[in-house]
Order: C-alpha cells, then structure tokens, then sequence
C-alpha cells in the first residue's frame, strides 16, 4: 500500500499510562502512519506512580525526577512511531497493593469524577476528529484502576463527543465512526510462540504462565473481531518500548522472542469491534474496513 493510501484517515489510541501506547498496539500505528494516516496518542496520566523496572534506571535522580523523565521517555517513544501526542493531565492512581487494599491518593485519575475526565477527552476527540478510536475493555487489559476509569471515559467520550448538547464548550461536535478494543495478551498467542520457540529448541518466556493459566478463564480471542497484518513493524513497535527505559528492561521477555519468529507464528495485532456507524464485515483485517473519506480532504466529509 503506498504511503498516501490512507491520507485523510484518522485514528486516535487512548491509553493510561505512557508505555501503554508501546506495548498495545504500536506496530498497527506504525503502519498506518507509514500508510499515509494520522494517529494521535491520547495518555490519561503522567505514570508518575510508576515503580521502576528496569534494573539500570533504579537510581535515585531518576526517582527524583519520575515525572519528567516519564514525559521525555513518551516524547521519544511517539517520534519513534510516528504518532502525535496529547497528555489529558490527570495524575497516576498506582496499582494499590495489600490485604486490605489501601484506598487510592486523593485527586487521582480513578477518582476525578467521571464527567470531568470524559470532557477532557471529549474535547480532545473534537479537536482531532478521528475515524476510529481504540482503548481497553472492560477489565483494563488488566485491573489497573486507571485502566479501567481509560475504558469508561473512551466509551463515554465516543457518543459525547458527537452530541451537540453535551460539553459545549469542548468544541465543535465529532462523531467516530467505529470504536475497538485492543486485546494484547491471548492464549493462543502466547501458545503458539512458545511452541515456535521449542521448535527452534529455545527456551520460551511463557512455560509459567502456559503452566499456570486458570482453565475457567476465558481466551480474549474469542472476543477478537479484526486482526491487523503489521509484522513489517514490531521492530519499530520494540524500539518504541525501549524508549521507555524506566519501565522497560531491554533484557526483559518483551524482547526474548526472535523477530523473524514472532512474523512467522502471529503477524498480527488482536482487536474487538464494539461500535460502528459503517458496514463492515467480520472478521476484519483492518481498523479502517468500511470507512472511506471523500477526495476532498478538506471537506472532511466521510461517505459510508
């Protein structure tokens, strides 16, 4: 596809925490950038909660400057994918730890009341004007709190952003045309690539979790609507995550899997359609299917 093919498309990623963007789905961005579309990041807090994991940033100026450091480490990683960047301003809840559970820091983004924060991202939808939007599920991809408050206000965000009554002051109103789910931690996934590795008589970096998965406990894939060809970028999707170097370990399981490995078994990145005001049918291969902009771009009108 040339690198004009999608020029007038638009699609913003809405995450918690920079990294998020990285490690779900960076390589689908990658690509559409490369394609000729506009991508915007959306990053609900600044990760200043964040713990420290990668062994060589665990010093104390580092600490000292979490907040900072965070901001430049996202600055590199939307260069490297290509993507612009929106922060929404909200402050890191943590992941609360302990029996009983601790109650989350006061001003927090999971208790910013949800009207508040969903007009943040509203006006943020309306000055950007995306086709599509992506974030988590109901669960968060994982029961972070800021997780889940990201899915709630990406839902809600989606039908306020078009209503002419809702948040007047957040800008002219915006319908997205299709919303998703991004779904980065499947089963079968994780099966095949360690199978793949065994082939090649490696060690895989899912024996344990394989070992350890709850039967009862269902695989996102069965959720799994549209699956996205971006084997051509996991390198960039890799570089992006370094960039985050207080959260990431370039020595990490993240990179363990051989490149030409991961294209071979599983060249895809995994998301569920939950919202669409085009025909499309499923299953997808692409965010876009049934979105068409007319020639004149600057009309901004979209033909379905």
């Amino acid at each position: 596809m040339s690198q004009s093919a999608r020029a007038g498309l638009r699609m913003m990623a809405v995450h918690a925490h920079p990294d998020d963007e990285s490690s779900k789905g960076a390589a689908t961005m990658a690509r559409y950038v490369a394609e000729g579309a506009e991508v915007m990041v959306v990053t609900c807090t600044g990760g200043e909660a964040g713990s420290i994991l990668n062994p060589a940033m665990d010093r104390p100026e580092v600490l000292e400057n979490m907040t900072a450091i965070r901001r430049e480490e996202m600055a590199r990683a939307a260069k490297i994918l290509g993507v612009q960047h929106r922060w929404l301003g909200f402050v890191d809840s943590g992941l609360p730890e302990g029996d009983p559970l601790p109650p989350l820091p006061e001003g927090c983004f999971a208790l910013v009341p949800l009207e508040e924060s969903t007009e943040a991202l509203v006006e943020a939808i309306r000055e950007f004007r995306p086709h599509v939007i992506v974030t988590y599920d109901e669960n968060g991809g994982y029961p972070h709190p800021d997780h889940i408050r990201c899915h709630e206000i990406s839902v809600a965000a989606f039908d306020a952003a078009a209503d002419p009554d809702r948040y007047p002051e957040a800008g002219e109103p915006w319908q997205a045309l299709k919303l998703y789910y991004s779904h980065g931690f499947a089963r079968t996934r994780m099966q095949k690539l360690h199978d793949g590795m065994l082939a090649r008589g490696l060690e895989s970096p899912y024996e344990e979790w394989l070992k350890n998965w709850d039967p009862e406990r269902p695989d996102v894939m069965e959720r799994v609507t549209t699956q996205v060809e971006c084997a051509d970028y996991f390198e960039v999707r890799d570089d992006a995550l370094r960039a985050h170097a207080t959260q990431i370990d370039p020595n990490s399981r993240w990179f363990v899997i051989p490149l030409d490995l991961q294209r071979e078994v599983w060249p895809t990145e995994e998301y569920e359609l939950v919202r669409s005001l085009v025909d499309s049918t499923l299953p997808e291969d692409d965010l876009f299917a049934g979105v068409r902009v007319s020639e004149s771009v600057e009309t901004e009108k979209v033909e379905t």
